[in-house]
Parts: C-alpha cells; structure tokens; sequence
C-alpha cells in the first residue's frame, strides 16, 4: 500500500519527510523524481529517510511515497556475471537507459525478467515441500547449476510442478494452498537468511597465497581483516583472493573505492581465467561497484546487498568467498549519515553502534547447514584503510574484536618492493589449532612443525636486527649471521611473491611445502657444516641457495627443485671433505 507525506527537511542524503505513514527500514519514493530511500528513524510525526541517489535540488513540499516493502535483492537465475551498484541495479542496464553517468531516479530489476531459462523440476506433485526445499534445478553457467528453492517463509503441498522454458517472474509450481513460485524469490537485504545449524569450520580456505596459506591460514567460512595504508596492496591482495581462492562462487564489493581502481577491477575481472575450470571467472562472480563518488548511502547498503547473495549461493551448498573493500568506507558512510541525523558521536565522530554494526556484518559469516540439509560456507574477507595506516582507530580495533584473522599490511615493506606487503610479525591467525590436523593429514605430517620454526626464527630475526643496525651483521657470531641468512631466505622466496607472474601468481601446497622444506635443509645442512669448520663465508655464497629462489618459477617446479636439492648436496659434502 502507498501512502503519500510530502518533504519537511532536507540535509544532504538525510531526508525528513511528514504525514508518511512508514515502518523503520520501508522503502520510499522521495520527491517528484521518485528518489530510492530507506526509513531510518520514525519520531512521532516525522519519518527520516536515508536516500540512496544525489539529492541535490529537491526541495521541502515534495511529495513522498512508502512502498511498504523493505529494501531487498532479487535472487534467482542471472546472478552470476552480473555487475551491480550498491543496490543491485545493473550496471550495464544504467548505461544503455542513461549512458555514461548514472542519473537520478532510474530503476531497473537486479534480474533480467525477460530472459528464459530450461527450468528442470526435481520434486513432483504431492510432493511436501518447506521453506529451503530444492524444487527444481538451472543450468546458470556451463559450471554452475543453479538450485532454485522454496522461499524461507514458505511451505506446503505441491499441486502442479511444470517443467521448460520460463522467465524468472514465470510461475513454475503452484502449492495446494494456491500459493504461486517463481525461480526468483526477494529477501531484505538486512534480515539474516534462516539455517538450520551453524558448523564449526575445519577447512582452509586455499588461496595459493604462500604467506596466507602457510603463516596465517582462514578457515573456509571464517572471517579476516585486511588493514593497511594506502598504497600497500589491499585491493591487489582482495583480487588475488579472489581469483585464486577455493571457493565455488565469488561475491566482491567495491564499497567506496576510488573510481579508477573500480574500473580496474570491471575491467580486468571479465577478461580473467578461472583457474579451476578455464572457463572466465565472471561466470562465478557477482561485482557490486560503488565507488567513493556515489551516494554514501547507497554505499551503507552495498554491504548488506553483498552479504546476502552470498548468504542465498551459501543455501544451495556452495562455498563463497566474499570480498569487501573496503569496510572503512562502509563506516565513513555510517559516520555521514549519522551526523546528519544529529546522533551523539562516539570515538573519531564514528556512531556509538559502529561495533554492533560490523558485528551483524561479520557474523553473517560462517559454514552452515542450510534449511535443505546442504552444507555450505561465506568466507568473509574484508580491508581496512585506517588514516594514515593508524591501527589503533576505531574501524581497525573494532573489526579486530570480531575477526579470528588479521593481515596486516606495512608500508615499509611496500616500499622495499616486498609484496604481499603482510607483516608477518603483526598479523596473526586463530584458526591455526583447528586447522592443524588437516594440515597434516593434506599437506605433510612435518608442515606444522615446520611453519612454526619458521616463525620462531622470523621473530628472531626481528630482534638482531635492532643489533645489526648499532653494529653490522659482520660483527654477530657466525651462527647468528647463519640465522639472518636463512631468515632472508624465508621472507624474499618464500614469503615474497609475484601476484603477476603466470606461474608465482598461484603457489599449490605441495609447492609451499617443498620450499620451506628445502629452506630448512640448507639450514640444518649449513648449522652442521658450520660445526664442523666450514667458515661462514663459504657456506653463504653456496650456488645452490642462490638458485633456489628461481625455483618458484619454473614451470616444471618439482624436477627444478629435485635438481637444485641434489646440487645443495654435493656442494655440502665438498664443503665438509675439505
């Protein structure tokens, strides 16, 4: 039912409007152009509406519109490839009805209503079916099939299943109560999709990523925190992440970003292989675009548009990857939009709920059995861009207390050219005790054991470097110099990597394994050979370690490797029949 006020104030994005009869979070026509706005406060007579368009030119006595519907997303058939703003209008549908510059008052459905698709039911009529049920299943993409499924809210006897050719809005199965299913089904976008349990995760989440998969591993539906300055790889990491991560489906929010780097990534992300299946990687990805010039409220729901197209791929059992970048931007919206409405600031003018609000964001994460019996997973990955790379502001320290992942990006290894620019002394992960077991039973018996003193010698290492600045490596005893030596060994070959190079881009396990292996060789070949006289000149400049970093990328890894071993070996021996 709509029910018409009319304009009373107007403050930048925040509009309050009179004599709208509205519920907190309706969606409302604003003014003669018919903004989109959301209710977000209701005081007696007055309704405050955030408005997702530029409102600039409307003035007071303009009517508004309650639509009695909350903001939501259409899901079904199409999703994928697709490219959205922060509100789920098609991008490529606003170029061709506006051209290059999106304009104001412009709808368009998130799904294509007039394509059709081979619907292929998998119940029958009798059959009882509740809310989460798989009715039928789509071929989306030639690697995606699409399962469509009973809205959450609904539940009954079917009465007639059809099969074909049908548009999304196509009634494809009738309920004996007369109840009416398409193959698309709207949820707010505010509103947590229903499962039936939540899992704990015992899975890593593969990214190929040497320093990430090895030093600071995410469980597959777990939840991290990329911070950092600008500059320092945020947004080259995320797409690493993304392209590269073991996950099914893809979701990736540019919340805010600058406009160049959002064009970037749509235009990059098309034209990018899927290296599972060879086939482009937008056919498992969905784009939400909302740069940093767009309306900031529309950017305060890109997040929750994200999260529950993750949430709808994660009900039909697949494992999702979501990407935000970045959350700051996310928060800088809610700081906008609260001091228009004249809330009480908190720390750095941010809103007292900014804590409650990543919470609801972050804890929509996790693996799930859904309401079907399917188990699926959202990975939620989101950056961070403190001011000035300050980690003690709000946004980074509340994010903080709701990850169980923190990768901390450094502008000085930036600088040096060290990329991922990940502190490895900063970041951490929770997640290393449960995953521990599948490492081992995956990846090698010894891994663990072998990533943890890796570790103890990085944090070491950080410790003579304070002396090496006073007095020089030169003047250390030589097992110390040793130790500085392998230590350089971990961080430029095994933790420094290639994002653009064709082979370094992606490190397999196997491959991760066998390079801290081999680094760890020559350390305890070379302790030994130090013990027994070999001076530690000698034992430095050693071919063999100076050919090992080529290893990573050669494309025939384990007979390079197999050849470099054997050569660390005789050069060893010689060294100690001397």
């Amino acid at each position: 039912m709509e029910v018409k006020g009319e304009i009373y104030r107007v403050a930048g994005p925040v509009v309050t409007a009179i004599g709208l009869q509205a519920k907190m979070y309706d969606l409302v026509k604003v003014g003669n152009e018919g903004l989109m706005g959301e209710v977000i406060q209701v005081l007696g007579p007055k309704t405050i509406i955030q408005v997702y368009e530029e409102t600039a030119g409307i003035r007071p006595g303009e009517p508004c519109e309650s639509t009695g519907m909350s903001l939501s997303v259409e899901l079904g058939p199409g999703l994928l490839s697709g490219i959205y703003d922060g509100v789920q209008r098609p991008l490529h549908v606003l170029l061709e009805k506006m051209g290059s510059f999106i304009q104001r008052g412009v709808s368009a459905d998130g799904l294509d209503h007039n394509k059709l698709w081979e619907f292929k039911p998998v119940v029958k009529k009798g059959d009882v079916v509740k809310g989460g049920d798989v009715i039928g299943v789509v071929q989306e993409t030639v690697n995606i099939e699409h399962k469509i499924m009973v809205h959450p809210d609904i539940s009954g006897t079917v009465s007639e299943i059809k099969s074909g050719n049908f548009t999304v809005v196509d009634t494809v199965c009738t309920l004996t109560d007369g109840t009416e299913l398409q193959m698309m089904q709207k949820w707010p976008v505010r509103r947590p999709r229903p499962v039936r349990r939540k899992l704990t995760p015992e899975k890593p989440l593969v990214t190929g990523q040497r320093i990430l998969d090895g030093l600071f591993p995410v469980a597959k539906g777990g939840t991290a925190a990329i911070p950092g300055p600008f500059g320092s790889g945020k947004t080259v990491t995320q797409q690493q992440l993304a392209k590269w991560s073991d996950t099914e489906i893809v979701v990736y929010i540019g919340c805010g970003e600058r406009g160049n780097e959002m064009a970037d990534v749509l235009s990059e992300f098309p034209e990018l292989e899927d290296p599972q299946t060879g086939r482009p990687l937008m056919e498992r990805t969905v784009l939400i675009a909302n740069t940093s010039n767009m309306p900031v409220a529309a950017r305060e729901a890109s997040v929750y548009t994200g999260i529950t197209i993750a949430e709808y791929f994660r009900d039909m059992g697949l494992d999702v990857s979501l990407m935000a970048d970045s959350t700051s931007r996310w928060a800088e919206a809610m700081r906008e939009i609260s001091s228009r409405l004249e809330e009480m600031p908190g720390e750095e003018g941010y809103p007292a709920y900014l804590s409650a609000r990543l919470a609801e964001f972050y804890e929509r994460a996790g693996v799930a059995e859904s309401l079907s019996g399917d188990k699926g997973s959202i990975t939620v990955i989101g950056a961070v861009s403190p001011p000035g790379g300050d980690f003690s502001e709000p946004v980074t320290q509340n994010t903080l207390r709701i990850v169980k992942v923190f990768w901390a990006l450094d502008s000085k290894l930036s600088q040096r050219r060290h990329f991922p620019a990940i502190n490895w002394l900063n970041s951490y992960s929770l997640y290393k005790e449960s995953l521990n077991d599948w490492f081992t039973d995956n990846v090698a018996p010894d891994f663990v054991p072998l990533r943890e003193r890796a570790m103890g010698m990085l944090q070491v290492e950080s410790e003579l470097q304070e002396i090496v600045q006073l007095v020089g490596s030169d003047a250390l005893p030589d097992d110390q110099q040793l130790l500085l030596e392998i230590c350089r060994m971990i961080r430029e070959i095994f933790l420094q990597q290639n994002a653009f190079h064709p082979i370094d881009t992606y490190s397999p396990f196997s491959e991760q394994y066998k390079i801290l292996k081999a680094i760890m060789k020559y350390g305890d070949a070379a302790q030994d050979a130090l013990k027994s006289g070999v001076p530690i000149s000698e034992i430095i400049k050693m071919e063999s370690k100076d050919e090992l970093p080529k290893v990573k990328f050669e494309e025939n890894f384990d007979a390079s490797m197999d050849t470099v071993l054997a050569k660390m070996d005789k050069e060893f021996a010689s060294l100690r029949g001397r």
